[in-house]
């Protein structure tokens, strides 16, 4: 029983608490007051206190005395927060029609027929698309050290090994400038931005946005508290996030240049959805986003003029992004109501019930590369639970599949996903590319979506 002292258990630390925590295999560790033997938490463990402890209405992981509970409830860091200006309720969502309603049938559920059927859906769609995507590992100098520092283990260096290609390919891109705003999706710890800030410290006005909706530990922004570039973070989740509420941006007017390692399925439409649509309107048929005119040396990584202090961008102007740089995963995760590349598919004779087909079999991709005989019951690395997905572990289909095939597919179905978003991102007026940037031992989620504007974007406008 909780609470309980096992045999050979060295005593609390002192001045802690000494409640026996059964499950973590030690006595808490929290500071008790001066008398006190149990923390506020576990104070009913013993008979120093009558006052009774209950559950937190608003977060039941954590008790509170029930004479104070009326007090508590004004405080608790459980207390929904009032919602900052720049979030909008499901803005970047995308319609909710009638024809997105269907009805979700697994793989499992389905015969034969129907996935021979699938099957030849998808590869008539991918028809005249490129499926042989082009290998392009670089790296960039501003990791040089970390990737020799025989410190790291083998988790750091994967990551390390994938950020500095991320960061390679956008400079050959020219997407390391001044006066840029950086926006980085799904921002986590923001390793990312940190690694862009190093390859861009001698650049003046550069900018970052991290942009996050869990509260994360361990962040890299403190590092950059004294930089000359500014760190801001915003925790919402990208469906609600209104670009052009963001202060930073408003204030600055600069362009700006989306980023993000690993940004799961949905992740990535709503994120697309952040930068070009509209903010009044969400129809398909809205005329591209306004961009600045480029200079010749721009695809040097020359300077991109802000807009003046005094005409700072207005609430509802369409923001001026100059590219953006995004290493994509999760394919099973994504969302036909969020997702971008609805008319992609509509063209080719495809619609909701066939895209949730194919996104669940996207998942074939990389759930056959894991070993069947390890232990998937420990707990994945999280490089591995980028490469997981709810059917990650199925059998070969009852023999109607090999584990070949049934990987092929996989990449297939991931491939046509993706050229729906280089169909939106083209309509929008971008050039675009999806390259392996990392090798599959590095990651099996190896696939870099870049864009920049088109070059009748960058030139003189007749």
């Amino acid at each position: 029983m909780e609470g309980s002292v096992a045999d050979g258990v060295s005593a609390p630390l002192p001045g802690r608490c000494a409640f026996y925590v059964v499950k973590k295999k030690r006595y808490c560790k929290m500071i008790v007051g001066s008398g006190k033997t149990f923390c506020g938490e576990h104070a009913n463990a013993g008979e120093e206190s009558e006052r009774e402890r209950i559950p937190c209405p608003l977060d039941p992981k954590h008790t509170v005395f029930e004479d104070n509970l009326a007090k508590h409830l004004k405080k608790c860091n459980s207390k929904e927060k009032p919602k900052p200006i720049y979030y909008v309720k499901d803005i970047n969502a995308g319609s909710a029609s009638e024809d997105e309603s269907i009805e979700e049938i697994t793989i499992a559920e389905r015969s034969k027929e129907e996935l021979d059927e699938l099957i030849v859906k998808l590869k008539n769609a991918l028809k005249g698309l490129n499926t042989k995507l082009d290998e392009n590992t670089l790296s960039h100098s501003a990791l040089h050290e970390p990737l020799n520092d025989p410190n790291n283990g083998d988790s750091a260096f994967k990551h390390l090994k994938q950020q500095a290609s991320i960061l390679g390919n956008m400079d050959v891109l020219g997407l390391l400038s001044p006066n840029r705003c950086y926006i980085e999706f799904g921002a986590g710890k923001g390793k990312l931005s940190h690694w862009i800030h190093i390859a861009l410290k001698a650049a003046e006005n550069v900018h970052f946005l991290l942009v996050e909706r869990s509260s994360t530990r361990f962040k890299v922004d403190g590092k950059h508290k004294n930089a000359d570039s500014t760190f801001d973070r915003l925790q919402v989740d990208i469906q609600h996030l209104d670009l052009h509420k963001v202060s930073l941006l408003r204030e600055k007017g600069l362009p700006v240049i989306g980023v993000g390692k690993h940004l799961c399925g949905a992740a990535t439409d709503l994120a697309l959805r952040c930068l070009f649509e509209h903010i009044s309107s969400d129809k398909d048929d809205e005329p591209p986003t306004k961009r600045v005119k480029l200079s010749q040396n721009e695809g040097a990584g020359g300077d991109i003029k802000p807009v003046p202090s005094n005409e700072s961008r207005e609430a509802g102007e369409k923001l001026i992004v100059s590219g953006l740089a995004i290493a994509l995963c999760c394919h099973h995760r994504c969302d036909w109501r969020h997702y971008v590349g609805k008319e992609f598919f509509r063209q080719r004779g495809l619609g909701p019930e066939e895209f949730g087909a194919f996104q669940r079999m996207s998942s074939w991709a990389t759930c056959g590369m894991r070993k069947v005989g390890s232990k998937i019951t420990e707990k994945p690395s999280e490089e591995e639970e980028h490469e997981m997905s709810e059917e990650a572990f199925p059998d070969t289909l009852n023999g109607l599949m090999s584990v070949e095939d049934r990987e092929q597919i996989g990449w297939l179905c991931k491939r046509l996903i993706d050229h729906g978003r280089l169909y939106y991102l083209q309509q929008k007026g971008f050039e675009t590319s999806l390259k392996y940037y990392a090798s599959r031992d590095v990651s099996l989620e190896n696939v870099l979506l870049t864009a920049v504007p088109t070059a009748n974007q960058n030139g003189d406008e007749s």
